[in-house]
């Protein structure tokens, strides 16, 4: 493997690690030789529980924890602070913006401006924060991987509103416009697309969906997608060096 893919050693910020997919991804990005600060919300049970299965592998690795409201511009600073005292550097190498927010609401008259609003800062602002205090750092090294996690709702999909379509829409937008400014940096920039992941907040089973266009009837492979699947996405993306700028769909067939 050249040392542009090789992310053993590299400092990993995963955002809502405390859910489905940002745990699966820790693991996985873990067993591969990063180190890892990890945010939560609310769920500090389960960042106590993650971090002390990883200790177990790997006592010397570099692991920590951070409560963070998303939505907070002052509370991501705190974060980046808190990352510098305990890891050393002003940020870090890798980047996965995955916490997010979704209320299952279709119909546009049920949704409040304050819903609006919400929705676009947990699930697109927060992104443009962590990546704008991440940058500076991966400049200075010429290495970075950025790694927003989108939804088939980017392209019109899924079975949330139009509220949560256009901040992931946004996020997807985002991503491309920094792929182009940051590659000459060595800097990756790309999204993962799921779609019906199950086991997860937002989905927990298949017949959480029943009835609606995510119904497992209307996907193809005929199944929910599994957060460990999403975290085979995001470790490819933080592997190849060689591709940015892509939204890469994970939805089982459906479009």
């Amino acid at each position: 493997m050249s040392a542009d893919n090789e992310i053993s050693g590299r400092l990993a910020l995963i955002t809502g690690a405390s859910g489905g997919i940002g745990s699966v991804c820790a693991r996985d990005l873990f067993a591969q030789g990063a180190h890892l600060a990890l945010t939560y919300s609310s769920n500090k049970t389960a960042i106590d529980e993650l971090i002390a299965e990883l200790q177990s592998q790997d006592a010397t690795r570099r692991l920590s924890s951070h409560k963070v409201d998303i939505g907070s511009a002052d509370d991501i600073q705190r974060l980046f602070e808190e990352i510098k005292a305990v890891h050393n550097q002003p940020g870090p190498d890798i980047l996965l913006s995955n916490a997010g927010y979704g209320k299952r609401t279709s119909d546009i008259a049920d949704i409040s401006l304050e819903e609006f609003d919400y929705t676009i800062a947990i699930n697109l602002r927060a992104s443009f924060i962590l990546s704008k205090l991440a940058v500076p750092h991966m400049i200075a090294q010429k290495w970075g991987r950025i790694i927003f996690v989108s939804s088939i709702a980017a392209i019109g999909g899924g079975i949330n509103g139009c509220h949560y379509a256009a901040s992931k829409a946004g996020l997807t937008g985002m991503m491309r416009n920094l792929a182009n400014r940051l590659a000459q940096h060595g800097i990756t920039v790309n999204d993962v697309a799921p779609a019906m992941i199950g086991a997860t907040g937002m989905i927990p089973d298949a017949k959480f969906v029943e009835g609606t266009p995510g119904d497992v009837k209307n996907i193809p492979v005929g199944r929910l997608g599994t957060p460990q699947e999403c975290a085979n996405v995001v470790s490819m993306l933080c592997k190849t060096g060689y591709m940015t700028g892509q939204s890469l769909l994970l939805a089982g067939g459906l479009k």
